[in-house]
This record gives structure tokens, C-alpha cells and sequence, in this order.
């Protein structure tokens, strides 16, 4: 009975994934977004805190930022069934759609429709991940320490050239620093 359970939860997870990756457009971090609104608002699968560990470990892998998460999302919902059927529901649509995009790029890249559409796209993009990050800020940023680290962040991000893998390691670094390794970051 649970394994019929894990499948239909696995059915599930793929399917919403199926959705959101053939209709959100913005990349990993709006799909986040949509998550945050499925799996810790609606199902309250996970909380805030949970959805923002395994982000920061999704973004701190190599490859694809949102299939990495999708799969540590899955996995962690119901083993690898649910990780695989995450992974093969993110990526099949863009599969799908970059394989017909390819068929008629050369004809439709420089048309003014597609210019107008992307000018669109690009506008609502913006606020859907501004609100993600409102929605999660409360599960990083605590205290003062939070404040701090996520300042310095947006200053490196702003005004350096320095990778993002390497501002998240930083922002570890200094985390373990403050808090020390005890439970739940406690000193």
C-alpha cells in the first residue's frame, strides 16, 4: 500500500513539474517561486526554512540549477522514484520546447513579435522572483548575522566578478563561523 502511495506522490511531483516547466519562464529561480506557493503553502509538504536548505544546495551543485533542486525536492518527498520522476518532469518540456524552437529559430528570432513578447516576458519575470524572495526571506534572514551575510551577498553579486558558487561558499563560511557547528546552527 505505501509503495502505491509513493507512486502516486511520484505521479504527482512529475506532473507538477511537467506544468511548471512548460509554463514558467524566468528559470529556476520563478519555478522556485512556484514551488514555495504548491509544496509549503498549499500541501505544507515543507516549510519555508526546508524549501531554502534544498535551494541552497540545488544552487550550490553543478548543472542546472532547477533540476538539481527538483531532484533533492523528490528525493526527499519519497526516495528516487519521486527524484527521478522530478528530473524527468522538469526537463521534458524543454526538451520538447527548445527542439521546436530550434526547428524555427532562424525564421522567427528576428521578427518584431518575438522581440515584443520576450520585452513582455522579461517585465512579468521580474516580480514573480522578487516575490519568491520576499515570500522566503523570512526562513534566511533571522537576525542580524542574516542581514548581514545576505548585504554582503548582494553587494559581491552587484559590483564583483566574482561567481555565485563562490559568494554561497563564502556565505557558508562565515555562517559556520558565527554559529559554529552545533545543531541547527547553535553555537
Amino acid at each position: 500500500m505505501e509503495e502505491r502511495s509513493n507512486l502516486r506522490k511520484a505521479a504527482m511531483i512529475f506532473l507538477f513539474f511537467v506544468r511548471i516547466g512548460a509554463f514558467t519562464f524566468g528559470g529556476g529561480w520563478s519555478i522556485l517561486a512556484q514551488m514555495q506557493k504548491e509544496f509549503v503553502e498549499k500541501r505544507q509538504w515543507l516549510t519555508n526554512e526546508e524549501l531554502m536548505d534544498i535551494a541552497s544546495v540545488g544552487r550550490s551543485l553543478p548543472g542546472i540549477m532547477i533540476t538539481n533542486i527538483s531532484v533533492i525536492f523528490g528525493y526527499r518527498m519519497g526516495g528516487a522514484v519521486c527524484g527521478t520522476a522530478a528530473a524527468i518532469g522538469v526537463s521534458l518540456p524543454s526538451i520538447f520546447i527548445l527542439s521546436v524552437v530550434t526547428l524555427f529559430y532562424d525564421k522567427l528570432r528576428d521578427t518584431p513579435y518575438m522581440a515584443r513578447a520576450f520585452v513582455g516576458i522579461r517585465a512579468a519575470v521580474v516580480p514573480i522572483i522578487g516575490s519568491a524572495a520576499l515570500a522566503l526571506r523570512k526562513a534566511s534572514l533571522k537576525d542580524t548575522a542574516g542581514w548581514l551575510i545576505a548585504g554582503a551577498a548582494i553587494l559581491l553579486g552587484l559590483f564583483t566578478d566574482i561567481s555565485s558558487i563562490w559568494v554561497v561558499v563564502a556565505g557558508a563560511a562565515v555562517g559556520l563561523a558565527i554559529r559554529g557547528g552545533g545543531e541547527n546552527g547553535a553555537s
